[in-house]
């Protein structure tokens, strides 16, 4: 009713001014969605270019209008095209009401075939038009043009995000992971990795999508753990009253095919646990050291291939569900160079570092949406993902690899070989209700609960010295420690509640209208961490010596150690137990008159942090952190709309950035090359100001063209830094009293051929591209005495980059639909991320850190190139091939190294290899 009132006011309004004219206006409804209102169509009079496109609550208004007889056309694009007649009256409201249906029928009935929703381009745009915050989004229909496969490829061509390569962290104005905040429906979603705080975009494929919404600008009514914005995916959804599809693909990877891997693709001893995509073993990691192979084997055709089927039904008038399982198997073989430096002398140099990945996603989603009448509606999504990764890494094969102090310089070489199963189990399930008690007051609302299991049930790990001088044919197990051939087993768990609550207000309505939210956000997550090492040793140098390197399993047995040449090892349990609790409270206004819109917040958010750990890194190794920020978090956005077509925004919020429980609890990671990270309990949480101006123009239907400046400052921002000490590791620190970032963001949506009116092909263009400054100062700490106690300067460095930040990101594509009734659409795609710091320099010893000294590692930027190409071949079945990283361009990280006889300074590789470009077929038929 109210918007009734709303559109009978505005046609008032305009009467007076054009005695002469008439209007038309109405409202779009779906029957087959339970009158669900319909937005986004396109309504025009036929045979003119005047006509408009109806709002999220399905209404439309063609404005001044000559008196007379005119025929309403209703479109989408690629459904059937609707005409109404209809009759202007001078100084009168025309007013059309048009429900639709499933099916063509009589004009009385009014009827298109089916509904729009948010996987629509033009869809997207026309909501971000009228949104009060700055977001950018993207559906499921540009990511199917785009041959997006996951999440996290798709955010990438968004503007100002990039995503690194080596860890896959996304990275949003260059503030990556930490500062980066993701959601599930509005709700918060575990992290499937100890190493990152957000979940691996990369699980989410495409068939579970939507649509995902990037919020640069905050509001009071997001949580404030965030800097760079909050990534938010729409899960899929029924359109429509039923769907039945299946889709298959095909491809490769040309690293796979080539070099001989293909016929000798190699897989841990964990593979064999593995049963449809399922990881299961009975077997306890300590019986597993002689009662399990140590060596890897060898599977035929790796062959990149998925499944899926997706079911969906209208059950009676008011319940839809939704129902899609797929499973995926992906193969990567990686081949390069590992090197690590400390205090500018080598340590390790790994020439041949080569590693093979098999990847087993299994994902299913169950939805169902029950509409009880057009005041209460409630939505019901379950998510399920597994994702086993089998990886083997191999360094040193060749003969020429060396590890620190292992053996003398010119005596021998090492090999070492890393084999390790992640198993990844992901379950996230969300209840959301939308109830309208009034027309002004509206609740909406949501509870989940996610479940998390990342495992980690059996990593076995060799280092063995090999081609010795003497004797190249000694094969020789590690000399230092007991635990240089050892299985290790470790576990996650973190069970999450969440919630949230808004309460939506109208107090004025109309053009000029005031309204106030208010509600809250719940999260409590709590996280049980645990890891133990199992070592084989010998107990005297030499006491038993493999045959070959690949056949390092024949030594370790039982027979062995009731013998006494071997001994078995074993580490003391690391654990660590974390639980966050976040609790905010917000109320926000939003007034709009005339042409501005103003939307003012407060945040208050009680921020309750839990570490206990029992790590054998630490003297005593028992330990407990407790940190607690209660903050009051302001925000503002405003927006001038000086036309239909351009708007003005702008945004200030204050935010923080909390430290991860990984950042936190001082167990340390060993990666497969060796390298140490651990947290810190020092670290602390950031504090940030955020600032931005954007201007907006839409041409045109589905068209956008913007520019944005943005500024951030970030009080104690948290850095990923080389730390002193023996062991070389990587931990988190305050590195800066202050960081600052600014930029510019520009974006294009235009269409350089449009068809649609003489039939002939569309030619598309999306482009964006970010510039960005950004530097901190390094800290030297003092006591409370005005002792010196540490820095991070070094070399006489006092300001740096920003860990993550590039200075230039591009994305760019480019479009062709031959706009037939069987279409073919092709895509070119391509994106550019200039280089980044990996981690920060620091001096190795406090006091003297001119010389001695580790430099910022630092990812070179590179370009990758995408080709998609789909054609319908009938109504039902589409075709599709798919191209990725087709440049195949080479991953480097690169770090300064000071020769410690000339002073000279040389840019030397520390880390190097190529993806291979993947190739492939997909087939979907809809039944």
């Amino acid at each position: 009713m109210k918007n009734y009132i709303t559109l009978a006011i505005t046609f008032l309004s305009i009467a007076m001014y054009a005695q002469d004219a008439g209007s038309i206006v109405g409202k779009l409804t779906d029957k087959d969605a339970n009158d669900e209102p319909l937005p986004f169509a396109n309504v025009i009079i036929k045979g003119t270019s005047t006509g408009t496109t109806s709002d999220f609550d399905g209404l439309y208004a063609i404005e001044n209008l000559v008196a007379g007889d005119y025929v309403i056309e209703v479109s989408f694009v690629g459904y059937e095209t609707i005409e109404v007649p209809a009759t202007v009256i001078a100084d009168k409201v025309t007013t059309v009401n048009i429900p639709m249906g499933a099916s063509a029928a009589a004009l009385d009935e009014v009827v298109i075939t089916t509904s729009i929703r948010r996987e629509s381009q033009v869809a997207l745009l026309l909501e971000q038009k009228k949104a009060t915050t700055i977001k950018e989004s993207i559906g499921s229909e540009q990511l199917a043009k785009l041959g997006v496969s996951d999440a996290a490829a798709a955010t990438t061509k968004i503007s100002g995000i990039s995503k690194t390569d080596g860890t896959g962290d996304v990275f949003v104005r260059g503030l990556g992971d930490r500062y980066l905040y993701t959601t599930l429906n509005g709700l918060p979603i575990p992290s499937d990795d100890i190493e990152r705080k957000n979940i691996d975009l990369g699980l989410f494929t495409t068939r579970l999508i939507e649509s995902i919404d990037v919020s640069k600008t905050t509001s009071a009514r997001l949580s404030a753990d965030q800097a760079s914005g909050n990534i938010d995916i729409s899960s899929k959804s029924l359109s429509g009253s039923k769907l039945l599809s299946i889709g298959v693909s095909g491809g490769t990877n040309t690293n796979v095919i080539s070099n001989g891997v293909f016929g000798n693709f190699k897989v841990s001893p964990n593979n064999d646990n593995v049963t449809a995509g399922f990881y299961s073993k009975d077997l306890g990691t300590r019986e597993a050291l002689t009662n399990e192979s140590w060596n890897p084997n060898t599977i035929s055709a790796p062959i990149n291939r998925s499944v899926s089927i997706s079911a969906g039904t209208k059950i009676g008038e008011k319940l839809k569900v939704l129902a899609t399982i797929g499973q995926s198997s992906k193969f990567d073989y990686r081949e390069g160079v590992f090197r690590e430096f400390r205090g500018n002398f080598i340590d390790d140099s790994i020439p041949d570092a080569i590693t093979w990945k098999k990847t087993v996603a299994t994902s299913g989603l169950l939805n169902g949406k029950f509409r009880a009448n057009d005041n209460h509606s409630f939505e019901f999504t379950t998510l399920l993902i597994n994702k086993v990764e089998d990886q083997v890494f191999e360094g040193g094969r060749a003969g020429t690899a060396t590890i620190f102090e292992e053996t003398n310089e010119g005596e021998a070489f090492q090999f070492i070989r890393d084999q390790n199963v992640k198993n990844t189990l992901t379950s996230i399930t969300q209840l959301i209700g939308k109830n309208k008690f009034t027309e002004r007051n509206t609740l909406d609302w949501g509870i989940g609960y996610n479940y998390l299991s990342a495992d980690e049930p059996n990593r076995i790990r060799n280092e063995v010295n090999f081609n010795f001088a003497e004797d190249p044919d000694l094969v020789q197990l590690g000399r230092n420690g007991g635990f240089q051939q050892r299985k290790s087993i470790q576990k996650i768990e973190d069970i999450e509640y969440n919630g949230r609550i808004n309460d939506e207000f109208y107090i004025v309505e109309g053009d000029n209208s005031f309204k106030i939210d208010f509600g809250g956000t719940y999260r409590n997550k709590e996280r049980n961490f645990g890891s133990q090492f199992f070592g084989i040793e010998e107990t005297v140098l030499n006491a038993v010596n493999p045959t070959s390197i690949d056949h390092i399993s024949e030594i370790f047995t039982e027979q062995n150690i009731a013998n006494g040449l071997l001994k078995v090892n074993t580490l003391p349990a690391d654990r660590y137990r974390g639980n966050l609790e976040s609790i905010g409270g917000y109320f926000e206004a939003t007034g709009v008159t005339g042409k501005f819109t103003v939307q003012g917040g407060l945040r208050y958010q009680d921020d309750q942090i839990d570490v206990t750990y029992d790590v054998g890194n630490i003297p005593g190794r028992l330990g407990e952190v407790n940190k607690s920020y209660r903050r009051v978090y302001p925000s503002v956005n405003l927006k001038y709309a000086a036309s239909n077509k351009f708007n003005v925004r702008f945004a200030n919020s204050y935010t923080t950035t909390l430290p991860e429980f990984k950042e936190i609890a001082p167990f340390e990671y060993v990666s497969q090359v060796g390298q140490v990270t651990r947290g810190n309990t020092s670290v602390e949480a950031s504090l940030n100001a955020n600032y931005d101006l954007k201007f907006e123009y839409f041409p045109s239907s589905g068209q956008l063209l913007s520019i944005t400046g943005f500024y951030k400052d970030i009080e104690d921002p948290i850095n990923k830094v080389q730390d002193r000490g023996a062991s070389g590791a990587f931990s988190y620190f305050n590195t800066s009293d202050n960081a600052r970032i600014y930029g510019i963001e520009i974006e294009g949506r235009v269409k350089l051929i449009d068809g649609s009116e003489s039939e002939t092909a569309n030619v598309d263009l999306n482009v964006n591209a970010s510039r960005m400054w950004h530097k901190q100062d390094l800290r030297e700490i003092y006591d409370a005495e005005g002792n010196f106690v540490n820095t991070f300067r070094y070399k006489g460095i006092t300001e740096v980059g920003l860990q993550g930040a590039s200075d230039w990101i591009v994305n760019t594509s480019i479009s062709y639909d031959t706009n037939t009734e069987k279409p073919l659409v092709a895509t070119i795609a391509g994106n550019y991320a200039s280089d980044r710091i990996f981690a920060l320099g620091n001096a190795t010893i406090r006091d003297s850190g001119d010389i001695n000294y580790n430099d910022a590692i630092i990812e070179n930027g590179f370009v990758m190139l995408d080709l998609t190409v789909t054609k319908e071949l009938s109504e039902k079945l589409t075709v599709g091939f798919v191209g990725k990283n087709l440049f195949n361009p080479e991953i480097k990280r690169t770090q300064l190294v000071r020769n410690p006889n000339s002073g000279i300074e040389t840019n030397e590789t520390v880390l190097s290899y190529s993806r291979g470009s993947q190739l492939g077929l997909n087939l979907k038929y809809t039944f």
